[in-house]
């Protein structure tokens, strides 16, 4: 029998970085040198390494930001940052307006 029936496509990086980037997108961030930015600050950076992305969020929007790093390694937590990224957003627009 062959046990790798149910295993998962392997993860291609350069494929989910771009679905990532289009995401970040359609969240309304805008790309600039790199860096994702919320109403001018920078928010998101994100970057290939090794087969994998590497990606740092801020904690709050600010000028001299504190970042918090993570790696994704495959699909799920792609899509779980892209929501987690969502729902940050939501959270400092509605403390904004």
């Amino acid at each position: 029998m062959d046990d790798d029936f149910f295993a998962p496509p392997a993860f291609q990086a350069e494929a989910a970085l771009a679905g990532l980037r289009r995401s970040l997108r359609e969240l309304r961030l805008t790309e600039r040198e790199g860096r994702y930015e919320w109403r001018g600050l920078p928010v998101i950076e994100l970057a290939l390494e090794a087969g994998t992305i590497r990606a740092r969020r801020v904690k709050q929007p600010a000028r001299t930001p504190e970042w918090i790093a993570a790696t994704l390694k495959n699909s799920a937590e792609v899509r779980r940052y892209v929501e987690d990224t969502r729902r940050l957003l939501e959270r400092w627009n509605e403390r904004d307006d």
